[in-house]
């Protein structure tokens, strides 16, 4: 143990974090990086530095972007997404007003990813309308095929967006607790004030920094061999999430989710509402899912199911499931 760790994080992570995005096409300075205590912080916390704003918030939806600005006192509007637009909200009918615009890809709680094409409607909006993307990432070590890893792989995300990203679901530091955040040094607002360098005096005033053991670990996690050992993790918990979706598919159910993201996103069976479908598999085959109401109104109606799980508990569910809806 060093002591209190520098507030940005070591040298080495953040390094370490800018070679990890150049392996995927992507250039990011290292000094452009943020070590933090976990993406869940950093969604809640950046409010901190955005003021008073209009946010914009695609649902169904991660509650955190939710609360963290109900508690600033920002005015929100919602987004709604849906099975017509696969869940990936777009900006066609939004009338070029400026937002603080959050963005999860892949999706929690549905799974859905956006393509180079839609994220690319995001970033021209942003520019456009002078709004500011927050980019959550937590999720991108799931990507199969041939989908944006971040959002900075779209030209002009540097001027608008802000990205989060997480080594819980890549790497299994759930309680661990160890993320990162990308301001770039280009990003700033209307009235020029430099958005890195006062998440700089944020972070440097409010937070004491990621233990050196912690860091360390992240920084063995994005080695040539740990990022292999993690895509061994990722792919365990994909056959998870193929063996829960053929169970799905077989007993006729509705759902998405389940390709590039651990989790699958079904609609409720025989008109149920979420919470009647929580009870309904908790008293007849003991499965406890979400509620797909946790994630707002625009969840209502339909489930989360994770793939982050043992194998043999994975079988076993998908069993008693079966059993239970094949009725």
């Amino acid at each position: 143990f060093r002591g209190y760790p520098p507030e940005y994080g070591y040298d080495f992570l953040r390094e370490a974090i800018a070679a990890y995005y150049k392996r995927n096409g992507v250039t990011v300075s290292a000094d452009d990086v943020f070590v933090s205590d976990g993406a869940k912080s950093d969604v809640g916390n950046i409010v901190d530095i955005l003021g008073k704003n209009t946010v914009l918030i695609p649902s169904p939806v991660y509650p955190v972007y939710m609360d963290s600005n109900l508690m600033n006192g920002n005015r929100i509007e919602l987004l709604e997404a849906g099975e017509s637009d696969g869940f990936l909200g777009t900006p066609d009918l939004l009338d070029g007003e400026t937002y603080v615009i959050y963005i999860c890809s892949p999706n929690n709680p549905t799974g859905a990813v956006y393509d180079r094409a839609g994220l690319k409607a995001w970033v021209d909006y942003a520019l456009a309308s002078g709004s500011l993307i927050i980019f959550d990432s937590a999720y991108e070590a799931f990507i199969k095929g041939d989908y944006p890893h971040s959002v900075y792989d779209i030209e002009g995300a540097e001027k608008c967006a802000i990205e989060i990203c997480s080594f819980s679901k890549m790497a299994g530091f759930t309680g661990t607790r160890c993320a990162w955040c990308v301001v770039p040094s280009t990003l700033e607002t209307e009235g020029g004030f430099n958005l890195k360098k006062m998440w700089a005096r944020r972070q440097a005033t409010k937070f004491n920094g990621v233990s050196y053991p912690v860091q360390r670990g992240a920084e063995a996690a994005l080695s040539e061999e740990g990022v292999r050992q993690c895509a061994e993790l990722v792919d365990y918990y994909m056959q998870n999430a193929k063996i829960i979706a053929d169970t799905l598919t077989k007993v006729g159910v509705w759902f998405t989710g389940g390709v590039s993201s651990p989790y699958i996103w079904l609609k409720c069976p025989n008109g149920m509402s979420s919470w009647e479908f929580f009870d309904y598999l908790l008293e007849k085959a003991q499965i406890v899912g979400t509620p797909g109401e946790g994630f707002g109104e625009a969840g209502e109606g339909y489930f989360r199911l994770t793939s982050f799980g043992s194998r043999e508990n994975t079988l076993e569910a998908v069993a008693r499931l079966e059993k239970l809806l094949e009725k």
